[in-house]
């Protein structure tokens, strides 16, 4: 027949391709196609047919309808090949195959993904690794207890609302990885945890599926994410890992299927998709901060899209400046919004003193239940006589502390121990007196002086009547910093204990706020400035934080402080309400506090570090439980095949499209069906593998301590690269070598090939999930012998 052109044969899984350039009939949009077809074709329509037809059609005019102004504007999105698609065989019969295999294997797959992290998740009925802080905070929440933590509060919310719903009391001290939880109710919180965990397999299987386009494709990423070991294990435990990698993955399926529907703007599916990325993003910053990786990739995929309508001429301004606002609104006001919104039910959730107080500012602790400085009313300036606390505004700088031991021989002059607390305690005071003048000030007969910007001064140590003081000697940790010591008898000391008091900001002689100032101690004799190093002293130092006095001037939030506690029965007192912080000071404060801790992150003795070229080839793992033989051990590792498969692809693609981009430059001529292959690979494997590069690089570049568990996000990204590439290296292989019979039977057995070894590795390694106990792999009789594959591994 002629204008009719026959596709090649399809591959398994997939769409049909497009058909070789062929005088085939096109319909197109405000012609009348079907009587140009038939003209075209030879054929003449019959009088019944023609009658049947649209009005539009049998007088020739343009259908000016919104359908087909729809569909140029999807026409003119496709690049313009000199091809034409061929019609499906039998459409309806084809979708509906489609629809109802495509469907099949996601339940197939989700089932399996939450069977895998479900079983046995009560073992081992005992606190295994990060619980102990995770747990512990979600306990926190359900008791309303104020922490500190480095990391945004939405994981151990919502752990702690899975543990509430659950019928926990939030009674469980979680002290320690080996605690039993006896009676206490866990399950609530492990099942949160590996219910978000499972949902990652459904959701990688519909991003890759949206990318590819390819069943198999999608099938193999999946099956990864099912049978990796790794996944499975930090899936089954109290973590904020699976919550954030649940909404990594939500925020990356949205702006997938956002895309999809670039041919249909501002329709109800296109504003679902996009508002949805804007909550996950939400989401995942809420989570953990490394969440900004995948705002960048959102934000990167947005930039592109609007720079491609930019360039669309047929596009008016005023419909881009639309496309430009709904992003704005979606994907940076609707998230900012949500982020700051969870911040708010943190911290009105979290309203009773507790471990975390001394974290934060005087002024911040002001709002918490329980807190010595909740509604209370104390003198607002500062005057001779008080007696006071000084708080550094250092993170974890502590309180200016001291108490009657001596520094050790060796280490500097051996006067009294001067150092920064983080706990409240009487050794905490200090009396603020003039440096000249040993005067009772709070006796009845002197009047009040309050203290000025300016003022040289001297504080004594109310407990042991020393005076704070300094000289050339070293201090004990810091190099070139001076040491900080308590000196004299009864208050009476020398010149090197005279300190000038300033006010950040103030101007000579203005007065001094309680909680408000930020104030700096200059030591007159050496001009050096009173500051906390945040190192932590050996154990003669009981292990509180060293005070120095630096000879660097800078100003930084180590050297100042600021007036806490103020004790002074002559002065009037102001009730602390007015000094509140309001919701935008706090929410900034926590954020410099957390990302200051986060910074500062340091090892925990004898545990187990990594560095990140370690973690593609996955050479070292982690114990999540158990050390010994007799204990129940669960090593965090992955699986070998699924991480070795990963790494290889990486270079794979990175081959493929090279010699791909070498080709399209050169102008070697392909086939239809290999240059859409190798788009596929180029758009969707694109995305994919910046999310890998966006979510592995930078972890090089942070200083503080990292661990295995870092990768996973990384590793989410290249198990749907692992798919997406490997799908379309043996469909170009097979079609490219092979007739289309030979090719469909080559290109299935090497999918299921994959499949096979990586649920045969997951066969062998699975007790590293689940659960082993007896001989470690080095012995000859454990189970586990002889898949030590490498020395690294300590199972």
């Amino acid at each position: 027949m002629r204008g009719v052109s026959r596709c090649p044969a399809m591959s398994p899984g997939t769409h049909p391709p497009a058909c070789p350039a062929t005088p085939s009939p096109v319909m197109t949009c405000g012609v009348d196609s079907v009587s140009r077809g038939a003209a075209q074709g030879g054929a003449r329509l019959g009088p019944e047919v023609e009658s049947r037809m649209p009005r539009a059609l049998r007088g020739g005019q343009a259908d000016p309808g919104p359908r087909c102004e729809a569909l140029r504007q999807r026409e003119s999105r496709v690049p313009a090949e000199g091809h034409s698609r061929c019609p499906e065989p039998a459409p309806a019969l084809a979708a509906l195959g489609d629809v109802g295999g495509g469907w099949a294997a996601l339940v197939f797959v989700t089932v399996l993904g939450f069977a895998s992290r479900f079983y046995r998740l009560p073992q081992p009925p005992h606190v295994c690794w990060d619980e102990t802080h995770f747990g512990k905070m979600g306990s926190y929440y359900i008791n309303r207890t104020f922490f500190f933590d480095v990391h945004p509060p939405l994981g151990k919310m919502l752990i702690g609302l899975a543990g509430y719903l659950s019928g926990y009391d939030g009674t469980f001290p979680f002290q320690k990885p080996g605690d039993r939880y006896e009676q206490h109710n866990y399950i609530g919180m492990r099942g949160f945890c590996a219910f978000l965990g499972s949902c990652l397999v459904p959701f990688v299987y519909l991003t890759v599926l949206e990318l590819s386009k390819s069943l198999p494709a999608a099938l193999l990423s999946a099956f990864i994410l099912i049978f990796d070991t790794g996944c499975i294990t930090l899936s089954q435990y109290i973590l904020l890992d699976p919550i954030l990698m649940f909404f990594i993955m939500a925020a990356v399926l949205s702006m997938v299927k956002c895309n999809s529907c670039a041919d249909r703007p501002f329709s109800l599916p296109w504003w679902f998709w996009l508002s949805l990325t804007g909550v996950n993003l939400a989401g995942a910053m809420g989570v953990k901060f490394v969440g900004l990786f995948v705002v960048i990739l959102v934000g990167l995929n947005t930039i592109s899209d609007l720079w491609d309508l930019l360039g669309d001429l047929s596009l008016p301004l005023i419909m881009f400046g639309k496309h430009l606002l709904a992003r704005v609104f979606c994907l940076i006001l609707l998230p900012l919004s949500l982020y700051m919104a969870l911040f708010a039910v943190h911290f009105a959730i979290l309203n009773k003193s507790g471990p975390g107080d001394g974290f934060y500012s005087s002024a911040f602790q002001s709002r918490l239940i329980g807190n010595n400085l909740h509604n209370v009313s104390i003198p607002e300036h500062l005057a001779y006589g008080s007696v006071i606390t000084m708080k550094n505004l250092r993170m974890a700088g502590g309180y200016l502390h001291s108490h009657w031991h001596l520094y050790p021989e060796g280490v500097g002059a051996r006067q009294q121990q001067v150092t920064a607390y983080l706990h409240k305690d009487l050794n905490n005071l200090w009396i603020i007196k003039k440096y000249d003048s040993n005067t009772d000030h709070l006796d009845s007969s002197c009047t009040v002086e309050f203290v000025r910007h300016g003022d040289i001064i001297r504080l004594e140590h109310k407990e042991t009547s020393r005076n704070l003081h300094s000289h050339q000697h070293e201090a004990p940790l810091t190099r070139k910093h001076f040491q900080v010591t308590g000196y004299g008898i009864n208050g009476t000391g020398d010149s090197n204990d005279f300190w000038r008091i300033e006010v950040v900001g103030r101007k000579s002689g203005k007065l001094i706020k309680v909680l408000r100032s930020q104030i700096r101690l200059t030591h007159v004799a050496t001009g050096c400035i009173l500051g906390s190093s945040g190192k932590t002293l050996p154990k003669w130092g009981w292990e509180q934080v060293e005070v120095t006095c630096t000879p660097y001037l800078k100003e930084n939030p180590s050297s100042l402080w600021n007036i806490e506690d103020h004790i002074n029965p002559k002065l009037p007192n102001i009730s602390l309400d007015v000094l509140k912080p309001s919701f935008t000071e706090i929410l900034l404060e926590s954020h410099m506090v957390m990302i200051r801790g986060n910074s500062g992150l340091k090892p925990k003795e004898n545990e187990v570090t990594s560095k990140p070229w370690h973690w593609p080839i996955n050479y070292q793992g982690l114990r999540f439980s158990g050390i010994n033989e007799t204990d129940y051990r669960v090593y965090l590792l992955g699986n070998p095949v699924v991480w070795w498969l990963n790494l290889v692809t990486i270079g794979v693609y990175f081959l493929m499209t090279t010699s791909t981009a070498v080709a399209m430059k050169r102008g070697v001529q392909q086939m239809t069906e290999h240059r859409e292959l190798f788009q596929v690979l180029l758009r969707g494997g694109g995305q994919i593998m910046l999310g890998w590069l966006l979510h592995y690089l930078p972890f090089f570049m942070m200083g503080r301590v990292l661990y295995f568990h870092h990768y996973f996000p990384a590793m989410l990204f290249s198990s749907m690269l692992t798919g997406i590439t490997w799908d379309t290296l043996l469909k170009f292989c097979t079609g490219h070598l092979l007739s289309s019979t030979m090719a469909r039977k080559v290109y299935m057995c090497g999918v299921l090939t994959l499949v096979l070894l990586i649920v045969y590795s997951f066969y062998l390694f699975h007790p590293l999930s689940y659960g082993m106990v007896g001989p470690m792999a080095s012995d000859p009789n454990s189970p586990m012998a002889g898949l030590r594959w490498l020395e690294s591994w300590e199972f």
